[in-house]
């Protein structure tokens, strides 16, 4: 009787330790498929600044709450978020650098647009 319920229980454990390597093998070939997907979805110039900064642009944009790359809407919920996280009045030094990150993000992105707009206006004169 003890060989027969040894041998359930380690034809159990073995039946569940394969549907746990199957369904992690899953899953790590789904977060590869949607990184590959974020990855060409971002411009090269753009993906690069993402490395560097340490921030995604999206990221970016959810931490200074804009929807577009406005210059002045980003400046002022920038303004707006450094004042409140300052420190003298309570606020918090790591969000106080998470807005200031999110901002050099959201430059860079500014910057890489406007030089893609120079070469394709010099494009199209020649």
């Amino acid at each position: 009787q003890a060989k027969y319920l040894a041998q359930i229980i380690l034809v159990g454990a073995q039946v569940v330790g394969r549907a746990f390597m199957r369904a992690l093998r899953q899953e790590f070939a789904a977060s590869q498929a949607a990184a590959d997907a974020r990855g060409r979805a971002e411009r090269p110039q753009s993906a690069a600044a993402s490395r560097i900064i340490g921030i995604s642009l999206q990221e970016a944009q959810q931490i200074l709450n804009v929807s577009s790359l406005n210059p002045e809407e980003i400046q002022k919920n920038y303004d707006h978020l450094f004042k409140v996280n300052d420190k003298s009045v309570g606020g918090s030094f790591y969000l106080q650098s998470k807005v200031v990150r999110a901002k050099e993000r959201l430059d860079e992105e500014l910057r890489i647009q406007a030089k893609g707009n120079k070469e394709k206006g010099r494009k199209a004169e020649t």
